[in-house]
């Protein structure tokens, strides 16, 4: 007993003691500017948008891709690297996670993802990104270029950033600030939870109170827009004059729901006041691809692993998913919510080419569909002349266990250091067994 007390002290003392950019940092430093070109030869190319160009070559000058094609020649003090068989890949893009926001859930103090109360739409993430984490690097090593982080929370949670994932502070990640305002749906199931069992009625009155509420949040938000539109308004509220946008279809709603009856309730909401809606998470979205397909409602796709929802569905059910959107023409993007899991993305994209994906599908649901969606089409997502050099090599198929080893990765033309904390780790106890 007493050891035990002692243990909780010390770490009581420890998370008293850290903050979300001193728990961790790690010691990888940024990469500089580029200033030199530098030209890949020799690469199995997958552009995105223009096919896959085998034995071809990618110039980048200033940070951008300046040309692509076979036997390009080198500028005049350029560095040339021979990457004979190895395969180019854009930097993957992750959608809706925390990366950067939270460092050990376990200590509070560096865990900067979730604001309080229900109206918080001017609350932005970038501002708490922690660009040292020891966690980036990680997620990086796996090909992974941006990360468009949002803040938790309930209902209003506020908006979303595009980071890049090589930088010294939240100001030099930045790509795109208020990429949507994200709003977590509230619950539409009649289940009490396994910890607080319920009566239905009790929980689908419950459910109605909650969904009446953020209704009448929209209602106070466009009654603050009309006025605003009218001259009317004679103060800011904070709140409401960051869903001007919003309104005025500028800035994506991203509504946070996996049930279909959530995902049909946040369809009548946006129709109802002519919103650009994306869902984030969308287990259930398979139900209803085609009217999201038809309303022009994109998909954020986070639940590529796990068990079905429901007794009756297939053990595949989750795997499918994709498949089933690509058919239905849904704009989509693979995604996992939370923040260390991210770095598994890359795998679920393979394991949903398993599932009836072809590898160039996959490929655009971490790439330029992600991009597409988070406004950002026209800067990244596909290897085309003009648009940013981020690129990321790997020795074999990108998406597949035995294949995938990223040996370069570059953002913006910087070359990123890929070391990171697991692999630090695997050389210090590979010392123990030599």
């Amino acid at each position: 007993m007493k050891l035990t007390k002692t243990c909780l002290s010390l770490f009581a003392a420890l998370a008293g003691s850290m903050t979300a950019g001193q728990a961790l940092a790690h010691d990888m430093v940024p990469g500089k500017a580029q200033t030199t070109p530098i030209l890949l030869t020799g690469l199995t190319v997958h552009t995105v948008t223009q096919g896959v160009q085998t034995d071809s070559d990618v110039l980048i000058v200033d940070g951008k891709i300046a040309a692509v094609g076979k036997d390009l020649t080198a500028p005049q003090g350029a560095t040339v690297l021979a990457l004979d068989g190895k395969h180019l890949y854009p930097g993957l893009v992750a959608l809706a996670n925390q990366l950067g926001l939270i460092e050990i859930e376990a200590v509070r103090s560096t865990d900067d993802s979730t604001e309080v109360t229900h109206t918080n739409p001017d609350i932005k993430a970038k501002v708490a990104y922690n660009a040292d984490s020891e966690v980036i690097p990680t997620i990086r090593s796996n090909g992974f270029a941006y990360s468009m982080v949002y803040p938790a929370g309930s209902m209003l949670m506020g908006q979303s950033s595009l980071m890049q994932l090589d930088a010294w502070n939240y100001q030099d990640a930045l790509v795109a600030d208020g990429t949507g305002l994200h709003v977590r749906w509230p619950n539409a199931g009649t289940l009490g939870s396994r910890w607080n069992p319920k009566p239905a009625d009790e929980v689908r009155k419950a459910n109605a109170e909650q969904l009446e509420k953020l209704q009448q949040y929209f209602k106070d938000a466009k009654a603050y827009y009309d006025a605003e539109q009218a001259g009317l308004n004679r103060g800011i509220d904070s709140r409401w004059h960051e869903m001007l946008a919003v309104f005025d279809g500028k800035r994506p709603l991203f509504v946070h729901a996996d049930d279909e009856r959530q995902i049909r309730q946040a369809m009548l909401l946006a129709n109802e006041y002519k919103l650009k809606l994306t869902i984030v998470g969308g287990r259930d979205s398979w139900r209803l691809a085609d009217e999201l397909a038809a309303a022009k409602v994109a998909v954020i796709y986070t639940a590529p692993y796990g068990l079905p929802s429901r007794g009756d569905e297939n053990y595949s059910q989750a795997f499918v998913v994709p498949k089933t959107l690509q058919d239905a023409g849904v704009q989509y993007a693979l995604s996992l919510d939370g923040y260390w899991d991210t770095r598994n993305l890359v795998f679920a994209a393979g394991q949903a080419i398993s599932y009836g994906l072809t590898p160039e599908q996959a490929l655009r649901s971490v790439t330029i569909n992600a991009a597409q969606i988070a406004g950002v089409a026209d800067k990244i997502g596909s290897i085309e002349v003009g648009k940013a050099a981020s690129l990321v090599v790997s020795e074999g198929d990108i998406f597949d266990y035995l294949g995938h080893k990223v040996t370069h990765l570059w953002i913006d033309g910087r070359a990123v250091d890929l070391n990171d904390r697991h692999k630090q780790l695997h050389n210090k106890y590979q010392q123990r067994i030599n």
